[in-house]
């Protein structure tokens, strides 16, 4: 069975840092496009990361571009988030998900969430003020 476990979450102060992990199962990371997604309490869920199968190019939505950094170690079938420079706003159940195959441009941050094949369970960060 595939399985996405990320990992990671947890309080931090606005301006902190914090490193999300998001470890695959059952296939080969690098054959997948992982994205990481978060969804705030009574909001929709909205991708903010991405890495491509194949080439590993990464993307960013604007929200979170120049503060979050993506890298993978593919020996270890995992992907990293780090979230620099946190704020309030970023306070959200994170979550990475996989689809095969290898991004040919920028992810429709919004949408792109209804084309996932597999998710991990969330991990929530919490950013206080």
């Amino acid at each position: 069975e595939v399985q996405l476990v990320d990992s990671g979450g947890g309080l931090v102060q606005a301006g902190g840092s914090l490193r999300l992990s998001c470890t695959t199962s059952e296939f080969a990371r690098d054959a997948y496009t992982i994205g990481w997604f978060r969804q705030a309490p009574g909001k929709g869920r909205e991708g903010v990361s991405a890495i491509s199968g194949g080439n590993s190019r990464t993307y960013y939505a604007a929200s979170v571009k120049g503060r979050f950094t993506l890298s993978s170690d593919n020996a270890q079938n995992t992907v990293y988030l780090q979230m620099n420079s946190l704020k309030p706003e970023d306070t959200a159940t994170y979550f990475c998900a996989a689809v095969k195959g290898t991004l040919v441009d920028e992810p429709p941050w919004h949408t792109w969430t209804y084309t996932m094949d597999y998710w991990g369970k969330g991990t929530l960060v919490t950013v206080s003020s």
